[in-house]
C-alpha cells in the first residue's frame, strides 16, 4: 500500500465522501445568514384572525354588559340569596345573544349553512357555552362557598371578572376550532 498525500475529489452525490458544495438553497451554506421568510399564507392568517377577535370583543363585551345586568337585577329582585341561579340565568340569556351576533358577524364566512349543518353548530354553540358557564360557576362556587367571600362585589369579581376571563378564551378558541367550522373553510386551511 502507498500513501499519497494527493486528495482524491469525489463528484457529489457518487461517493460517501461529504464535499462541500455551496447551495442556494441553504444560507448557511452560503455563508451568509438572512431572517426566515413569512410564509405568504400567514400574513393574511393573522390578519383574519385579528379582525375575528376584534368582533369577538365587541360582541363578548356587549353580551357581558346584558350578562352583568341580568345578572345583578336578579341578584338585586328574585334571586337575592342565588348567585348561582342568577349567573346561569343571565348566562343563558347573553349566550343567546352571542350565538346570534356570532354567527352573523364574527364567523359569517365559517359557519354552517345547511340546516343539519346549522343543528350541529348550534350544539356545539350550546356545549360550548356550558363549559364557559362552568368555568365561570366554579370560579363564583370557590369565592363565595369555600372561600367565604359572599359580598355582590366578591361575587361579581369571581364570576364576573376571573370566571368571565377564563371562559371567554375557552370560547374564542373552541368556536374557531370546533363551533365555527365549515368543512370548506377546514380543507382550505389544509391545503395551505
Amino acid at each position: 500500500m502507498t500513501r499519497t498525500d494527493t486528495p482524491v475529489l469525489v463528484p457529489p452525490g457518487t461517493g460517501s465522501v461529504p464535499t462541500p458544495v455551496a447551495s442556494s438553497a441553504h444560507p448557511a451554506a452560503t455563508g451568509t445568514l438572512t431572517a426566515p421568510a413569512v410564509r405568504p399564507a400567514l400574513v393574511p392568517r393573522l390578519l383574519a384572525t385579528a379582525k375575528q377577535l376584534a368582533s369577538f370583543g365587541t360582541i363578548g363585551a356587549v353580551c357581558f354588559l346584558i350578562d352583568l345586568g341580568v345578572y345583578n337585577l336578579l341578584r338585586a329582585t328574585v334571586l337575592p340569596d342565588g348567585p348561582i341561579a342568577a349567573k346561569i340565568v343571565s348566562a343563558v340569556v347573553a349566550t343567546a345573544i352571542a350565538w346570534l351576533a356570532n354567527r352573523s358577524i364574527t364567523f359569517r364566512s365559517q359557519r354552517q349553512t345547511g340546516r343539519r349543518e346549522t343543528l350541529r353548530e348550534g350544539l356545539l354553540f350550546a356545549a360550548t357555552n356550558v363549559i364557559g358557564l362552568g368555568i365561570a360557576a366554579a370560579c363564583l362556587f370557590v369565592s363565595h362557598y369555600v372561600l367565604g367571600f359572599t359580598s355582590t362585589l366578591a361575587d361579581n369579581v369571581a364570576g364576573n371578572g376571573v370566571g368571565l376571563v377564563l371562559g371567554t378564551v375557552f370560547r374564542f378558541a373552541a368556536y374557531k376550532a370546533l363551533v365555527f367550522r365549515s368543512t370548506d373553510a377546514h380543507a382550505k386551511e389544509h391545503a395551505a
